[in-house]
């Protein structure tokens, strides 16, 4: 081949690039720039030919309207508000995404992170390990509750919504889920139960899960006053974006019972700041909700397998592209 192209993974990778090296070596010299905000991308990233990005970095009109043969920017993984795809659109870049690396892994995630907190795991061994003079009895975390037939309440349904779905099902749970875009009939190929307004599901979920994609619509979805008409003494677990919960009014809600835990995989901001209420609350063992407030650092994806599907399939993605073959999950 006469031309070489460019690939550049922006962000999150930074190791020998082994997986994209065996798919696209032959046909591009892929770089990794390792940023972690948009301005380290400056001065690199103009000349790509394909754009690898994943959750660490923005990409905006300010790398965007720059890209002068850009053929692909390929979001390895499932949200894709990271990229400006209108703008991207605009300038006749196609923005594709990797919809089905992870959705094991996340869903497991989901379930594990509700189970740590309904069966008093994580709050008992928080507490117990950090207060050696507490007394040894299971009435720290009292009063729980049985599974079977609690309303597990899902925010959205996509592949990763579904596959949690049926999981909860296999705890005996009454899973409900609210996803006003979702066309009719999957409750009935899941035998799990379609509520119509976000309301109907909070009033009576012990557990809510969110699981949508972050839009304009859904950015603080989960708020204060969405917590407040949840049952007293509920759960919340957010693995899916973000932004979607607004995680300051978590600690007030766990501090006065109308939370009994809270699970959050992701973050509006990551890292996040140390002033982040939700930090402050998880950090000091003074505050009444730390025992009961388990954070990860957006790992819920992360399997060895789930992890090289995202390279594996976002260099196939970028191989497409260069080579002029039809493209795939295509979200712009």
């Amino acid at each position: 081949m006469s031309q070489r192209f460019q690939v550049v993974i922006s962000d999150f990778i930074s190791d020998a690039l082994e997986p994209e090296k065996r798919i696209l070596g032959d046909i591009a010299e892929v770089i990794a720039l390792d940023g972690y905000i948009e301005q380290d991308l400056f001065g690199k990233i103009e000349q790509a030919d394909a754009v690898m990005v994943y959750h660490n970095i923005s990409l905006t009109k300010l790398t965007i309207e720059k890209f002068t043969r850009c053929k692909l920017i390929v979001r390895c993984g499932v949200g894709y508000d990271n990229v400006e795809r209108s703008l991207a659109r605009q300038r006749g870049i196609p923005v594709a995404n990797v919809p089905d690396y992870g959705t094991e892994e996340v869903a497991d995630s989901a379930i594990g992170m509700m189970l740590a907190l309904t069966r008093g795991i994580a709050p008992l061994n928080s507490l117990l390990q950090r207060d050696p003079q507490a007394d040894w009895t299971y009435r720290h975390a009292a009063p729980l509750g049985r599974l079977r037939g609690r309303v597990f309440g899902m925010v959205g349904l996509g592949r990763i919504g579904m596959a949690t779905a049926l999981r909860a099902k296999a705890f005996g749970m009454d899973v409900a889920f609210y996803d006003p875009y979702l066309s009719d009939g999957i409750d009935k190929a899941l035998g799990i139960r379609r509520v119509d307004t976000l309301d109907q599901l909070l009033e009576k979920a012990y557990v809510i899960s969110v699981h949508c994609p972050l839009t304009p619509e859904s950015r603080n979805l989960i708020n204060a006053a969405t917590i407040a008409r949840m049952p007293r003494g509920s759960y919340l677990v957010n693995t899916a974006r973000g932004a979607v919960v607004d995680t300051s009014a978590i600690p007030d809600a766990i501090a006065s019972g109308q939370l009994a835990g809270a699970a959050i995989d992701v973050l509006a901001t990551e890292p996040p700041a140390a002033d982040d209420p939700l930090i402050r609350a998880w950090r000091d063992p003074k505050h009444p909700a730390h025992h009961r407030l388990i954070v990860n650092p957006h790992s819920a994806f992360y399997a060895e397998e789930g992890l090289l599907d995202m390279r594996v399939k976002g260099s196939q993605a970028c191989r497409r592209a260069l080579l002029g073959l039809p493209l795939l999950n295509v979200v712009n």
